[in-house]
Formats: structure tokens, sequence, C-alpha cells
């Protein structure tokens, strides 16, 4: 893996996005990953309930992880309630929680009432989609870990498919960060009421321009080139920051200057209970 730590974030996410294929192939061959890969399409077409999956730790280590939901893997008894929900009741455990990765992870598996009766675990198709979720998710976090606002960045052009609403930025903390930066909303705001939440992001964003690369690409920068401004992370290296500031003194005051009196952009878009 390419490390990214101690570079302007700029700078960062152009390394990472033109080496993400050569990146994705090292952590695919890696002997960690590869042995977990090796040993999810061997054992997963013979997983037909919840229990069997559950029996088999690395076998359920590898699903938690493809979902980024490795910090849970120790709740086994409360991701066994949530696969064994019945989602079409309202107070399902399933339903219940407000992280959306659980209910993505419901859905993907594909697990009947009581967790009985999977059809997916032997299609290759599936089998696929599942080890390239778990590759794109280490990819991620490594990522991450180097750069955090690098690794944002990624999120969000991972996520940016599933944006229907404000409500599905606003569910998720990370992409409420994105958001906020990159719009130059204050972190204050997710302090109050959600339906004012939402007004606010929706006068600020056209969500069904969200499907062009080229606006999705335009806010990837502006936010990395604010959140580089506003931590102070080589300002004055940063060619795009320049161009938003003007090469004025204070970068990160000048950034929050212009996007909070800008007008609505036409180029936009953890509790666990209730």
């Amino acid at each position: 893996m390419i490390p990214t730590s101690g570079l302007p974030s700029i700078t960062g996410l152009k390394l990472v996005e033109q080496t993400r294929d050569t990146q994705l192939d090292l952590i695919r061959n890696s002997a960690q990953h590869k042995r977990a890969i090796e040993h999810f399409k061997a054992n997963i077409k013979d997983v037909e309930t919840v229990d069997q999956l559950l029996e088999d730790q690395e076998l359920y280590a590898f699903v938690m992880r493809a979902f980024d939901l490795e910090d849970q893997i120790f709740g086994k008894a409360m991701i066994e309630k949530v696969l064994k929900s019945n989602i079409e009741e309202n107070d399902a455990l399933v339903n219940r929680l407000t992280d959306p990765r659980f209910r993505e992870m419901y859905n993907e598996l594909g697990f009947g009432t009581d967790g009985e009766g999977n059809l997916n675990t032997i299609l290759n198709t599936w089998q696929n989609r599942m080890v390239d979720r778990y590759v794109e998710r280490q990819f991620i976090n490594f990522t991450e870990e180097q750069n955090e606002t690098v690794g944002i960045a990624l999120e969000f052009r991972n996520k940016v498919g599933d944006i229907n609403s404000v409500f599905d930025i606003l569910k998720d903390n990370q992409m409420t960060r994105f958001f906020q930066t990159a719009l130059g909303l204050p972190s204050q705001m997710s302090g109050i009421d959600i339906d004012k939440q939402a007004e606010l992001l929706e006068s600020k964003i056209d969500l069904d321009t969200l499907s062009d690369p080229e606006v999705v690409d335009k806010l990837v920068r502006k936010y990395v080139a604010i959140s580089d401004a506003l931590s102070g992370t080589s300002t004055q290296s940063n060619g795009a920051l320049q161009m938003l500031t003007g090469n004025s003194g204070n970068a990160a005051a000048s950034i929050i200057e212009i996007t909070m009196n800008i007008d609505p952009v036409s180029y936009s878009a953890s509790r666990f209970y209730f």
C-alpha cells in the first residue's frame, strides 16, 4: 500500500486516484487478505442460515469487515438479532438502528425470516461482489488511517450513488461532515432539529446533479481544499486552495467567507438507536 500521511490532502488524493487499481491488486494479493478471500469463497457457498455464518468466526469477520463493521465484530449477539430481524416489522431491530451499515448488510446478505433460507451465497456473482466490497473497504480504511480527509473523500465517492435524499446524508456521520465542509456549513448545525438540517442542506444541494462525474469531482476537490485550509496543511502549496482564496493571508478564513456567502450550489449532491 502507498502511504499518503504527511502530504497535503490534494496531493494525497491525486496519488491515491492514480494508483487505485494497483493498490486494490496489492490488497487482493497480500498474504493476509488473500487468505481471508480464499476462506470466504471456499465456505460461504455452504452457508444457508445466520447461525452457520456466526459459527465460522473467520467467515463472520470477513463479512463484518466488508461492511465496515469491524468495530462491532465482538457484538455477535446483537448482529444475530439484526440478521434474524423481520424487516417488515417497524419495531424490528434492523429498522431501529440508525447506522445505515446494518440495514445494508441485512439486505445484501439476504437471509429470510428468522435468519434462514439464503440463496445469495451460492451465486458466484454475489460472492465476487462481496469480495470487491471487502477489498474496497480495506483500501478506503487504509487511506483514511493515512489521511482522514482523503479517506472521507473516497468514502463520498463510494456512497454518492446511493444518495437519494438529504436524509441519506444526515444519517451518515462522514457524509454529513463532507457536505458541511464542502458547502461551508457550520458543524454546529448537527445539533439542531433534523428537519431544519434537511431544509438547510436542500437549500444548498441539487441532488439530481450528483449523477454527473464532473459535479462529484468538483465537490471532492472543494472538500479537500477547504479541509486542508482549516487544518493549515500545506496551504501555500495547494494550487486549488490558492484559486479559492486568492492566495490571501488567512486561507481558512477566506474559504469560510467564500463558502458561507455563496448562493445555493447547483453542482451539489453514531447513534445506533432512535
